[in-house]
């Protein structure tokens, strides 16, 4: 049986005292912070990743099981680019929603071509039970309050069978590979943003985002979080030592 949200709780990270102090303070440091840059926030990804980000998303979606017709939730949607491929894949018959706490990336989201977005956090989603076939978060789950409360939100808005997707990224294993990918995001990446944009907040969410990956909670209690809330089939597939898909079904 799945536990109780208010008897289980799961912080996605500690709190980090570079950026605030408490978590009422992390909201409106992080969606300032996202607000702020969300000009500047494609530009970053694709720099970041080499171009290939929005390819690996679709293919990733395609590995999840999104078909034609589907009706699908993206929570944390940025700028759009997981909402539009998925637009893409539904097709005319399916429906796409976006939804994310940014009004700036919102907008951003909405000149992309999403059609539909709504302010809101995964913890509490604007959707009524059973609604999509699919939920689908990319690299926005270390911004999220409690795992537990948020997966559990991701169970009551799912359709029985449905299908949840997680785009995470964790620390490599390895130490050489840990030491390069902590001087490529946390040094690297944050020089780049603000030599490319001259934003110091874009500077300063970039580094934020190596400290969330690097003090975020391992993928095993993530898959844990899935599955006492009552998802079940819970899994974790992993590209290059750093990409992790989680994927889980509803019952």
């Amino acid at each position: 049986m799945p536990e109780e949200p208010s008897k289980y709780s799961l912080p996605p990270h500690p709190v980090l005292k570079d950026y605030y102090q408490d978590e009422v303070a992390r909201k409106k440091r992080v969606k300032h912070l996202f607000d702020s840059t969300a000009e500047h926030y494609d530009w970053i990804n694709k720099v970041m990743s080499f171009g290939t980000g929005e390819r690996y998303r679709l293919e990733a979606l395609e590995r999840a099981g999104l078909k034609a017709g589907m009706s699908v939730m993206d929570i944390g949607c940025g700028t759009g680019v997981l909402a539009r491929h998925e637009m893409d894949v539904v097709g005319p018959e399916g429906f796409v929603v976006g939804v994310d706490p940014s009004s700036g990336m919102l907008a951003e989201a909405v000149k992309r071509g999403v059609h539909q977005v709504a302010m809101g956090r995964g913890e509490k989603l604007p959707l009524q039970d059973q609604s999509v076939d699919f939920v689908t978060m990319g690299y926005a789950l270390r911004h999220v309050a409690d795992l537990a409360e948020t997966f559990a939100e991701y169970l009551r808005v799912l359709k029985p069978g449905g299908t949840v997707l997680l785009l995470e990224i964790a620390p490599p294993r390895s130490r050489l590979g840990y030491q390069f990918t902590k001087f490529y995001m946390k040094y690297l990446i944050p020089l780049v943003t603000r030599l490319g944009t001259r934003d110091k907040n874009a500077q300063v969410l970039m580094s934020y985002y190596w400290d969330t990956v690097e003090q975020c909670v391992p993928p095993r209690l993530i898959l844990e979080a899935l599955e006492k809330v009552g998802f079940v089939e819970a899994k974790r597939h992993v590209l290059f030592g750093i990409f992790g898909e989680y994927t889980a079904k509803r019952p």
